[in-house]
């Protein structure tokens, strides 16, 4: 690909801070579609800072990026790590029908995105901790009067 394409990213450095570093995974993800001319999943909303050795690092937003990705129906989100607690701390009617998979590592997301994509698949071990994930189903979370309850 690189040896036919051309490609330029411009992050101007006078952006909000709090605006750029959690599209990490999801910029390399975008690139990597386009390079590997294969799809991310749809059903997919990711956030993570990335280190140039792949490392996921938290990111602050997790309450609004929950509930951005429930609006636009996204069933799957990944989010870094170390963002874990934040998300348990969201009231189970923000987590309903979600599934939230934790990566630390870069190689985790690859191949949560491009699953059945036909995109070439690692065939090394992911160089992060085992991906935790949190299945959230809408049943486990009634409404009464006052508001959602689990």
């Amino acid at each position: 690909f690189l040896d036919e394409a051309v490609m330029h990213l411009n992050c101007p450095e006078g952006a909000t801070p709090k605006d750029g570093p959690s599209a990490g995974v999801t910029m390399t993800s975008a690139l990597l579609s386009l390079a590997l001319d294969r799809p991310v999943r749809r059903d997919l909303a990711m956030t993570g800072e990335l280190t140039l050795t792949g490392k996921v690092l938290r990111v602050g937003g997790i309450k609004e990026k929950t509930i951005a990705a429930r609006r636009e129906n996204v069933g799957m989100i990944v989010l870094p790590m170390s963002n874990h607690a934040d998300y348990m701390e969201l009231k189970p009617h923000l987590r309903a029908g979600l599934t939230a998979h934790f990566v630390d590592h870069f190689d985790d997301i690859y191949r949560l995105a491009f699953a059945d994509s036909g995109a070439p698949m690692l065939q090394t071990e992911s160089r992060g901790v085992e991906v935790k994930t949190i299945i959230t189903p809408v049943e486990n979370v009634t409404t009464d009067a006052s508001g959602p309850t689990s």
